[in-house]
C-alpha cells in the first residue's frame, strides 16, 4: 500500500512538472562555487549525467564516471606539467570565471563559479549536487530515472521472496530461482535468488538473458537476441550461499515460438553453468507495484 501511494504521488509530480514551465534563474540567485589553479573540483551527482556546459573558456573538465563531472581553470599559457602557474594569475580574487551546468536524467543544476587565490588552504575539491540546487526537467510522465528505478528495486528487495518461485532450476547443488516479475510503465523487474548448497563458494563471472528458439531444426540456426538490464540493484559477482538481485529491463516482447534463456556462468574454467528458460505467458502475469 505504501509502495502504492509512492508511485501514484510520483506519477501526478511528473505529470504536473510536465505542465509547468521550469522556473527561471537568474545568475545572481546561483549558487557559488570556488576554484582555483592546480584543483580538481568534482560535482558529484545522485543521477548518471547527461552532459555538462561550461559558460566560459577559463573552465574546462570532463567526465570521468557517470555521475562524476571534474572542473578545472584551463591551464595557462605558462603553466607547468602540474599546472601551476609561472606567471601572476589572469584573475582577480573574487572574479567570477563562469557557470557550470550539470543536466542529469531528471533535474538540471547550475552554478556560479568564483575564483579564490591559491593562498586560500581551504578549498573545496568535491560537491555532491543538493536537492535544493535541482530543478525538474520536463520529460516523459511515464519514464524514470535511475535513482527512481533503483528506489522501486529496493522496495521489491525487502519484501519477502516468494514461498513458491515462477521458475526454479536445480544442478551442481545450485539453485536458480526467479522469484517474481514485476511491471511499472514500460519497466519489467526480475527478482532473482541464487543458492548454494555447496561449501564451494561462486564467483559469478556472467548473467546472460537472450530470446531464443523454443525449437532448433537441424536446418535452421537459431535466431539469439541478447536483452541488457538497464539497470542491477546489486553489482555483487561473489557469494557463499545465497544471493538475491532485482535486474530492469526496458520493455520488451517475444511471441510464443520464443523463450527468455537465463545463463548463470561461473567465473572458472570447469564452472558450474545452470539455465532456466522463461516463456512469455509468465512475464504477462507480471504483478504491478
Amino acid at each position: 500500500m505504501k509502495l502504492t501511494l509512492y508511485i501514484l504521488l510520483l506519477l501526478v509530480s511528473n505529470f504536473l512538472t510536465a505542465q509547468t514551465a521550469t522556473k527561471e534563474q537568474i545568475i545572481s540567485d546561483l549558487p557559488e562555487i570556488e576554484i582555483t589553479e592546480g584543483i580538481n573540483l568534482h560535482i558529484i551527482s545522485p543521477e548518471p549525467i547527461q552532459y555538462v556546459d561550461l559558460s566560459t573558456e577559463k573552465l574546462t573538465g570532463d567526465l570521468p564516471a557517470t555521475n562524476i563531472a571534474r572542473i578545472k581553470i584551463t591551464d595557462h599559457p605558462n603553466s607547468d606539467e602540474k599546472g601551476k602557474i609561472n606567471t601572476p594569475s589572469v584573475f582577480f580574487n573574487g572574479n567570477n570565471i563562469g557557470i557550470i551546468t550539470v543536466v542529469a536524467q531528471s533535474f538540471i543544476a547550475q552554478y556560479k563559479v568564483v575564483y579564490r587565490n591559491q593562498d586560500n588552504l581551504n578549498m573545496i575539491t568535491n560537491i555532491h549536487i543538493q536537492p535544493e540546487a535541482m530543478q525538474p526537467v520536463e520529460f516523459d510522465k511515464m519514464t524514470f530515472s535511475n535513482l527512481e528505478l533503483r528506489k522501486f528495486a529496493m522496495d521489491i528487495i525487502q519484501k519477502k521472496s516468494e514461498k513458491n518461485p515462477i521458475r526454479e532450476e536445480k544442478n551442481l547443488k545450485l539453485s536458480f530461482q526467479l522469484n517474481n516479475v514485476y511491471v511499472i510503465s514500460d519497466y519489467i523487474f526480475l527478482d532473482m535468488t541464487m543458492k548454494n548448497n555447496s561449501n564451494l563458494s561462486y564467483d559469478i563471472e556472467d548473467l546472460k538473458f537472450s530470446l531464443e528458439d523454443k525449437k532448433i531444426h537441424k536446418a535452421t540456426n537459431n535466431q539469439s537476441v541478447d536483452l541488457k538490464p538497464i539497470l542491477q540493484l546489486n553489482p555483487q559477482k561473489h557469494f557463499r550461499k545465497n544471493f538475491r538481485n532485482i535486474y530492469v529491463f526496458k520493455k520488451f516482447t517475444y511471441p510464443n515460438s520464443k523463450v527468455m534463456m537465463i545463463r548463470l556462468i561461473e567465473e572458472q574454467l570447469s564452472g558450474r553453468t545452470i539455465e532456466m528458460k522463461v516463456n512469455y505467458s509468465e512475464i504477462l502475469k507480471a504483478d504491478t507495484f
